[in-house]
């Protein structure tokens, strides 16, 4: 079985990021890079079904060449190659952009399934994995919390609002992982002694047919990065009983806060 998973490096949740100077982008700094937490998800859940099913799972990103430890991290995992697109043109892409450029590289490969992160923990706009289905127009289901494969189809549980619902699609097709999916493994040091030696291409867009007038333009702008306002200290009630302190709230609610 032949198994794709799309994977982002983003800074570590636990890092500080600033905005940069122009106000319209994010200044990453010394912040710990990592591989996206829903990317991992897919990893684990890539590497699951090849001990099933054999065959061999390929890990594509991309980004800089720091994007090469994340790659290098699945690798240790226990994936079989890596393939990284580094070239200037696809510096700060939307994810529409991106999934061009992912779509590019998928379209040249066999393939049974593609596992994607529902979403970069960074950005948040959950539209590279859907719209990598829909440029090599194959079938996508995305939060996937559960999936079995028989007879050539992938049956998957996926999260709604307020419940879930079971779908069915034929393969090759694409998912998007959600929590609960599985537990990604730790990659052990025989992992991370193999990872060294596995081959990880790194292409420019060319290599893929493409060039930066080829992928179109952004369709999203940012207009501007601001922080949030800074939290006031809270405010303690006091009363003789606590029929005084519930008056006393409830007043400071309605011509303080004005919530009420």
């Amino acid at each position: 079985m032949e198994l794709i998973v799309l994977l982002k490096q983003v800074p570590s949740t636990e890092s500080f990021v600033g905005i940069s100077e122009d106000g319209k982008s994010v200044k990453v700094g010394d912040a710990k890079m990592v591989v996206n937490p829903y990317d991992e998800l897919a990893v684990e859940e890539a590497l699951k079904l090849k001990e099933a099913n054999g065959g061999s799972v390929t890990i594509i990103s991309v980004g800089s060449d720091k994007a090469v430890e994340a790659i290098r991290t699945g690798l240790a995992m226990g994936a079989d190659k890596g393939i990284l697109i580094n070239d200037p043109a696809a510096n700060n892409c939307d994810g529409l952009q991106t999934a061009r450029i992912l779509a590019a590289v998928i379209k040249s490969m066999p393939y049974d399934l593609i596992i994607a992160g529902q979403r970069a923990v960074d950005d948040d706009n959950y539209v590279v994995g859907s719209a990598v289905a829909e440029f090599l127009n194959i079938p996508s289901i995305a939060m996937v919390t559960k999936e079995t494969i028989a007879d050539g189809k992938i049956t998957c549980e996926k999260t709604v609002e307020g419940g879930t619902v079971t779908v069915e699609s034929t393969l090759p097709a694409l998912i998007t992982t959600q929590r609960g999916l599985n537990e990604p493994r730790y990659a052990s040091l025989p992992g991370i002694m193999k990872a060294k030696k596995k081959p990880l291409e790194t292409k420019k867009l060319q290599d893929i047919g493409l060039d930066a007038a080829g992928m179109g333009s952004q369709k999203t702008k940012v207009i501007s990065f601001k922080l949030p306002p800074e939290r006031k200290g809270g405010k303690i009630i006091s009363g003789e009983t606590d029929a005084d302190k519930v008056k006393a709230l409830v007043k400071a609610l309605q011509e303080e806060a004005k919530v009420i």
